[in-house]
């Protein structure tokens, strides 16, 4: 179906020309949406993580919803609740915003974990349970969580087990100087083509040519997941994984770093999101470079470091970037 192709290599230089200087989180956004997963996001504020999302929402013929975590929240506030009809005399229930296709919770670590567990039935079963009965969600299905990492006081630190649900954790950082300047000739430019309409200006945006329906995505992500990978980047995937859990057969200092390793998923979502990367790049076939390109974004949430490490100032990109190093290459 190279038609889906070039859509959807449309939607990504459309909404590069958007969100300027995010090229990376715009790639990883259309990975994780095409691999079926979820993708936590860390930014300061002011960095187009909404932005993100809600462009890509508006291309593509889906539903979007954006919930603000908060501290005095309840599940019901993300699952929805049963409501008494009194004409009936009977509950109903009434969905909430997690019923939608792309979902941006905003601020996931400011909400108490019985609020970040709601969610988590969400993005593991598809599902949402109220009073015995189950209401499944729609088959496209994308949560994008985000987090400052700057202001931590009234936070709540998600659990490993909910962190391991992410697909991808895609960090960013601020734009450089030219994207700087992008970025302000395009805030320009849409209050210059409304003049004094502030309701145009809120308004105000191009598309690209045709929506992409959710079918279409989900078509396009079996498509790319039948990209050949052969059995020697197969094996160089796995020892990646293996050495997070074993890295004092690599380097004993490395080893007194690790505290527990990848869990299987991390194989998966590899495995997932280099075929997609390698789809995306027109290649019919995964090369070590498609497994660099997302390696980060799938271990740094699911690579628990020890205390010993923490102390040092150690990351886990730095353990990534080690193991990187002494894995030998196919």
């Amino acid at each position: 179906m190279p038609q889906i192709k070039e859509k959807l290599i449309e939607l990504k230089d459309y909404m590069e020309t958007r969100i300027i200087g995010q090229e990376d989180l715009v790639r990883k956004l259309l990975i994780t949406m095409l691999a079926d997963g979820h993708a936590l996001v860390e930014g300061a504020p002011g960095l187009a993580k909404t932005k993100a999302i809600k462009t890509l929402a508006e291309c593509i013929n889906a539903k979007y919803n954006r919930i603000q975590f908060t501290p005095d929240m309840l599940p019901s506030d993300i699952t929805g609740s049963e409501i008494y009809v009194a004409p009936k005399n009977e509950f109903e229930f009434r969905k909430g915003p997690v019923f939608a296709n792309l979902i941006l919770a905003d601020e996931i670590n400011r909400a108490p974990a019985k609020v970040q567990s709601a969610l988590l039935e969400a993005m593991a079963e598809r599902q949402v349970s109220i009073g015995g009965k189950r209401y499944p969600l729609p088959d496209l299905f994308m949560v994008m969580a985000t987090q400052n990492p700057i202001e931590h006081e009234g936070t709540y630190n998600l659990p490993e087990a909910q962190l391991d649900r992410f697909l991808m954790y895609i960090k960013i950082n601020q734009p450089d100087a030219e994207s700087e300047k992008k970025i302000l000739n395009l805030v320009r430019g849409e209050v210059g083509a409304c003049g004094d309409n502030d309701d145009c200006w809120l308004n105000h945006h191009t598309t690209i040519d045709s929506q992409i329906t959710a079918e279409e995505v989900l078509a396009a992500g079996q498509l790319a997941l039948k990209v050949h990978m052969s059995e020697q980047i197969e094996e160089y995937l796995v020892q990646l994984i293996m050495a997070t859990r074993n890295p004092q057969k690599y380097d004993a200092k490395l080893a007194g770093q690790v505290l527990f390793g990848a869990s299987p998923r991390a194989t998966i979502a590899l495995d997932r999101c280099a075929k997609i990367n390698a789809w995306l790049d027109d290649r019919d076939f995964v090369t070590p470079e498609d497994i660099h390109a997302v390696v980060y974004d799938i271990l740094r949430h699911r690579i628990i470091l020890s205390f010993e490490a923490q102390a040092e100032g150690y990351t886990t990109d730095d353990v990534i970037a080690s193991l990187l190093k002494m894995v030998p290459l196919p």
